[in-house]
């Protein structure tokens, strides 16, 4: 089984007038540029099917406004219940938004799996978020189910939703929830590498897994092994991002990085499937 941890859908009122929803700053950032791709839930059905994608765990943006953030998880609640062996839903908000505990709580009611993608484009994860974030931790350990993060390096080239993160902060957030199953997106921004540390780090990050969203725009494709070899082929995840980039680079990648046949099993689908009790 081959599951996609990481993918975004939108309503089609949001495709098909973009514009009406720039005055969420954050929104207006990421998809200003008519290039980023917007898609519906009948569109990933199809990609899905042209990539050999069993299963994708879907999700919308992480809107400020009530309404907008309603409108896209009313929307993948629906989703899910049309293709119940496909999606595979998480809840998204921000955190600073009126009543986002309630609204995390009543989609996991609705059957969504988990929370994410979180995400904070133009900030680093300070402790005003760190804090922010303990009523929608607690819902998550208390239904244990887990917590996905928009992380990026901190060093590198710009673009579009590279927020201003340190590690450092990254690493105190994950250090005050400790029991929290967190999924890292993108590689963890880099965190990553600090398991090769000798003390602390290993047991402050024993429930993150780092998903391999946008890999082929951050990473040479020998990140696989290295990753592997940092923290284990059991704690990495396929996430693709889409419709940021097809699926089909990624198994490319994962071929020229001499993956074993274990080693694709677990990263592209079973690490998925135990993680979220499927």
């Amino acid at each position: 089984m081959i599951i996609d941890i990481h993918t975004h859908i939108f309503p089609p009122s949001v495709k098909e007038k973009r514009e009406d929803f720039f005055g969420e700053n954050s929104f207006r950032l990421l998809y200003s540029d008519r290039k980023s791709k917007i898609i519906t839930a009948e569109e990933i059905i199809d990609a899905m099917d042209e990539n050999g994608i069993d299963k994708s765990v879907v999700f919308g943006f992480p809107w400020k406004e009530e309404k907008n953030y309603r409108m896209n998880n009313d929307y993948v609640i629906e989703a899910v219940k049309r293709f119940p062996d496909r999606l595979i839903g998480f809840a998204c908000v921000d955190p600073f938004a009126k009543d986002a505990e309630k609204e995390v709580l009543r989609c996991v009611e609705e059957g969504l799996k988990g929370v994410g993608e979180i995400a904070f484009y133009e900030s680093d994860i300070t402790e005003e978020i760190t804090d922010r974030l303990k009523g929608i931790m607690e819902i998550c350990k208390e239904f244990d189910i887990p917590f996905l993060l928009h992380t990026n390096e901190p060093v590198g080239h710009r673009y579009p939703g590279k927020s201003p993160m340190s590690l450092s902060n990254l690493y105190l957030f994950i250090k005050k929830y400790p029991e929290n199953k967190i999924i890292l997106a993108h590689w963890g921004g880099g965190l990553i590498f600090y398991l090769l540390m000798k003390k602390e780090v290993k047991e402050v990050l024993r429930n993150v897994w780092f998903d391999t969203a946008a890999s082929p725009f951050l990473y040479s494709s020998s990140i696989y092994k290295i990753g592997i070899k940092i923290a284990g082929e059991e704690k990495i995840l396929f996430g693709s991002d889409f419709p940021l980039i097809s699926p089909s680079r990624y198994f490319k990648e994962m071929k020229e990085a001499g993956l074993t046949e274990d080693e694709l099993c677990l990263i592209r689908g079973k690490n998925a499937k135990n993680l979220l009790k499927i």
